[in-house]
């Protein structure tokens, strides 16, 4: 899965909604396994029912990749840190699927248990709008120094 991180770290974008930005990376996911010659399937019902009163619905994967001779891998996608995700892939995990949560975000994003295996893309976040820079952070352009020009004068210490 290193190949996808790098892909996914790769990615930058600037003043996307947050519905784009989970859809960018879903469209990636989906990129990734078409250039393995995977099946790839959006929206694939997960073993984990929907809670009631729904309760006879199966929640769904961002993300499904059905891959010859290997276990599948399942991808969520989330903005956040959400219980119900760590539950969902541990429970895939448990029918023989690799989990993968990509967790996007300005902040902390917290490592899940094992065996999800986390792909952290942090964000900034400005009026709403997400941004990403995939290269190093660039260092504060350096201030020109002007010369001191004239002499210095001591300063009274007691205010008069």
């Amino acid at each position: 899965m290193e190949d996808l991180a790098a892909r996914l770290t790769a990615l930058e974008f600037r003043d996307l909604t947050q519905e784009r930005v989970t859809a960018l990376i879903i469209d990636t996911v989906v990129a990734w396994g078409e250039a393995h010659g995977w099946r790839v399937y959006r929206r694939a019902p997960s073993v984990v029912r929907l809670p009631p009163p729904l309760d006879r619905q199966h929640s769904v994967l961002d993300v499904a990749l059905a891959r010859p001779a290997a276990p599948p891998i399942v991808v969520e996608v989330d903005h956040t840190d959400r219980r119900r995700t760590v539950e969902k892939l541990l429970a895939e995990a448990e029918e023989g699927r690799i989990p993968c949560w990509i967790r996007w975000g300005p902040g902390r994003i917290a490592e899940p248990p094992p065996p999800i295996h986390l792909i952290a893309l942090p964000v900034s976040r400005h009026q709403g709008r997400y941004s990403r820079t995939a290269g190093p952070e660039r260092a504060a352009p350096e201030h020109s120094a002007r010369p001191v020009t004239g002499e210095a004068a001591e300063l009274p210490l007691d205010g008069g």
